[in-house]
């Protein structure tokens, strides 16, 4: 990477930049270790940070990628695997959801089944690789993952956050619903 940064300028220490980080690292966190939460808490907590992981990615300055820079990756299918897994186990049957803006829509007249679980991992997998290098603390690799986070954000993972987060949200207000009635009846 021969990227130079202005000494008075650097995006990777703007604020907007340090909050993604934040963000996203919380994001990681509760992916990576859902059966913690519970369902209900899981999916509370998730259609809390998604709008904000959302709302960051999409204040991030402009930065162009360098083409020449090679970053390493280090979420592995193996990682990416185990998140969604454990996801799809706490989900159950609310984990698949209908998706009518699915590439595959155009080819059907009928909504496409979709997972949560693994439109969630496939954020995790964009926004994990971000922590990661963005942990390195080298400056040139801090640019570099944030661009391509970036990128990433507007041309694959922020559509997928978006349509997760809809499905969450039905479930999260049914849980809230069930619950109440639950503590009806019990009382």
């Amino acid at each position: 990477m021969n990227r130079k940064v202005e000494k008075e300028y650097n995006p990777v220490y703007e604020r907007n930049t340090l909050e993604f980080v934040t963000v996203a690292l919380e994001f990681c966190t509760l992916v990576e270790t859902p059966e913690k939460e519970g369902l209900f808490g899981f999916v509370d907590k998730a259609t809390k940070i998604l709008p904000l992981l959302y709302l960051k990615a999409a204040l991030l300055s402009d930065i162009e990628s360098d083409d020449e820079a090679e970053i390493e990756l280090t979420v592995t299918e193996d990682m990416y695997e185990s998140v969604r897994t454990r996801m799809a186990n706490l989900l159950g049957e609310k984990d698949t959801y209908l998706e009518t803006f699915h590439p595959d829509m155009q080819y059907s007249d009928t909504p496409v089944a979709v997972f949560i679980s693994e439109g969630l991992a496939d954020v995790y997998q964009d926004v994990g690789n971000f922590v990661s290098l963005f942990r390195q603390g080298f400056e040139e690799v801090m640019l570099e993952a944030t661009a391509v986070c970036q990128n990433s954000f507007r041309t694959f993972w922020g559509e997928k956050l978006l349509s997760t987060l809809k499905a969450l949200h039905a479930i999260r207000y049914d849980l809230d619903d069930s619950l109440e009635m639950e503590e009806e009846i019990e009382e």
